[in-house]
């Protein structure tokens, strides 16, 4: 059978007969005839038979006419499907970013979604990684990058990139080649307030070894723990990329730590339950696309 075949059939029996048909499908008669008379041929069922004031279905037209509709509405729903594919989405996307992040991504990543998706907006949501991942779970944000979020089974993670931390030191100072995770507790430092995924990997790494920092301030900005740094305040712990915040981070000294090395995780957040969009679903690949390291300051 074919589409056509069930369309002008169809048409046959919504319009009471086939010269009315053939002037709904802007058809010659005969040919919407040919076509109804081949598929009777093909199924070797009559579906139609013809009186005075038109045609009349069958028993086997009857049967044909709930599965032609059927078929006919599916191929419909297909091509519109299909139509969407090939056509830029349009709606909203919110997407939730550590301010370290947002710092360097949310510019090229702005001017790549408005370049694939002209019909669409994007929302950029700064914030911790703890409150953006309680965001998420709340269904205010459609997808995030996280750092080091806590599990839950409402939200899927894929891990984008893994960072050593490093011992930082003011300007002057003289570090080991490698810092081990003892030798921190000898070290003023200055850390992100908590909550902080900084702050909890660290914690997470140190507290069963029993080694305490000695902690001589607290702020709640990474621009500020270096700028402290920079001017002898005391030292602190920090991601590789978090150096290139502020043009006198990246002349600090530095050494790494371990082992073992504590790292931070950046991972693309999205919801498990909540369907996303299409327009959500392809923010995502964006996000996969782009060379997010080299921003993730």
């Amino acid at each position: 059978m074919e589409l056509r075949q069930l369309e002008y059939f169809v048409g046959v029996v919504d319009a009471g007969s086939f010269s009315r048909a053939a002037v709904a499908l802007n058809l010659a008669q005969p040919s919407v005839s040919r076509q109804v008379s081949l598929l009777e041929d093909e199924l070797g069922q009559r579906l139609l038979e013809r009186t005075g004031r038109g045609v009349v279905l069958t028993e086997a037209g009857e049967t044909l006419l709930v599965h032609a509709r059927a078929m006919l509405e599916s191929a419909q729903l297909a091509r519109a499907q299909l139509r969407e594919l090939s056509a830029s989405p349009s709606g909203r996307v919110i997407v939730g970013l550590p301010p370290r992040v947002a710092l360097g991504l949310s510019v090229p990543l702005i001017q790549r979604f408005r370049q694939r998706f002209p019909k669409a907006v994007i929302t950029v949501l700064e914030g911790l990684s703890l409150s953006l991942r309680e965001s998420m779970i709340a269904g205010r944000i459609d997808i995030a990058l996280l750092f080091d979020p806590a599990p839950t089974p409402l939200l899927a993670y894929e891990v984008l990139q893994h960072e050593e931390l490093v011992l930082v030191a003011p300007g002057g100072s003289t570090l080991p080649a490698r810092a081990t995770l003892a030798s921190l507790a000898n070290y003023p430092m200055i850390l992100p307030s908590a909550p902080n995924a900084i702050r909890s990997i660290v914690h997470a790494a140190l507290q069963p070894r029993r080694i305490a920092l000695d902690v001589v301030a607290e702020v709640g900005a990474v621009h500020t723990v270096l700028a402290l740094v920079a001017r002898g305040a005391g030292c602190t712990i920090l991601p590789t990329s978090a150096l290139t915040l502020t043009p006198e981070a990246g002349s600090l000294p530095t050494a790494p730590i371990g082992p073992p090395a504590i790292t931070n995780t950046l991972v693309l957040a999205t919801p498990v339950a909540r369907p996303a969009s299409r327009l959500a679903r392809e923010t995502g690949q964006l996000l996969r696309e782009i060379d997010f390291r080299q921003f993730a300051h």
